[in-house]
């Protein structure tokens, strides 16, 4: 598949998940009529934690659409280890875990365009 049809995809993907989360989110936001200690205390079976748990889910769908695509384009090796992380530590650990690891790459691969005389996207 070209790269534009995978930015394509990638925008697709995205968008329809901006969709899922907006739309799960905001329909349980507007039942809920609490202030947000209200919202704390009702998050485990009300509407708000529905938003909530609707919200995380689409956000991990994301996570892992993004950390499958950019291992494959950057040629991370292990991406599923990421994937494991979220579980068994955090997401907010192995997230911006996979975030250090492929900035790390593209300045690699920046290096290694720069003193090849190349350009490199973003």
């Amino acid at each position: 598949m070209s790269p534009a049809r995978w930015s394509i995809l990638r925008q697709v993907t995205y968008g329809v998940l901006a969709v899922v989360g907006a739309v799960g989110t905001v329909a349980n936001n507007v039942m809920h009529d609490g202030s947000a200690v209200g919202f704390v205390t009702d998050a485990v079976s009300t509407p708000a934690g529905r938003s909530v748990t609707i919200d995380l889910a689409v956000l991990a769908a994301a996570c892992v659409v993004l950390v499958l695509v950019e291992s494959r384009r950057l040629g991370i090796r292990w991406p599923v280890v990421y994937l494991v992380l979220c579980g068994v530590v955090a997401a907010a650990f192995a997230i911006p875990l996979f975030l250090l690891v492929r900035e790390r790459t593209l300045e690699r691969h920046r290096r290694a365009m720069s003193v090849a005389g190349g350009r490199v996207e973003p």
